[in-house]
């Protein structure tokens, strides 16, 4: 392990990360999926009217991005992580190795799920998901944009997410039963 400085993204952060970076690669984290985990009252929802947002739940793989920072920039990228990313401290911050496309080992700091939180949703249904989904919005917009947000840039990405595809389906099928009702 090297002294260089990364930070794992499996969300919005593969398109949008906001930060200066030196390196973007391709990545693996073992141990942890992809999820729809975590209430969301700020970015996606409300107080009154929760989302979700996603998390790294135990379990799983998750494919991403890694990002790595230049040590002169890493403090400011640090401080815009912590706001952008724990406006309800819902996540755990930690280092986690992950793997990337080059086949290289880097240490990146990740954000994982709390699992004790109160926002923790934890394994919903897909159609509790999509119902919760279908209905929000919070300070960054509607949930079913950034739903359709990751769907999307993970194609991009040629990552195949089934079952992030299927839940956009529901969320798109319970919008058109709505405007149709």
């Amino acid at each position: 392990m090297s002294d260089e400085l990364w930070v794992f993204g499996y969300g919005s952060l593969m398109w949008r990360p906001g930060f200066a970076f030196a390196e973007r690669a391709r990545a693996t984290l073992q141990g942890r999926r992809r999820a729809f985990c975590i209430y969301s009252v700020h970015h996606r929802g409300t107080y009154e009217r929760p989302g979700l947002v996603l998390g790294l739940a135990p379990g799983g793989a998750t494919r991403g991005v890694a990002y790595r920072i230049a040590p002169g920039d890493w403090d400011e990228v640090y401080a815009y992580l912590l706001e952008r990313e724990q406006p309800t401290e819902t996540y755990i911050e930690a280092r986690r190795r992950v793997r990337v496309a080059d086949g290289r080992w880097v240490e990146a700091l990740v954000f994982l799920s709390d699992v004790q939180h109160p926002q923790w949703a934890g394994a919903l249904s897909l159609e509790r998901q999509a119902e919760l989904i279908g209905g929000a919005t919070g300070l960054s917009g509607r949930n079913t944009d950034y739903l359709r947000d990751l769907v999307d840039h993970l194609a991009e990405e040629g990552i195949r997410d089934r079952s992030m595809t299927a839940l956009l389906g529901l969320v798109e099928g319970r919008s058109l039963s709505a405007e149709d009702g």
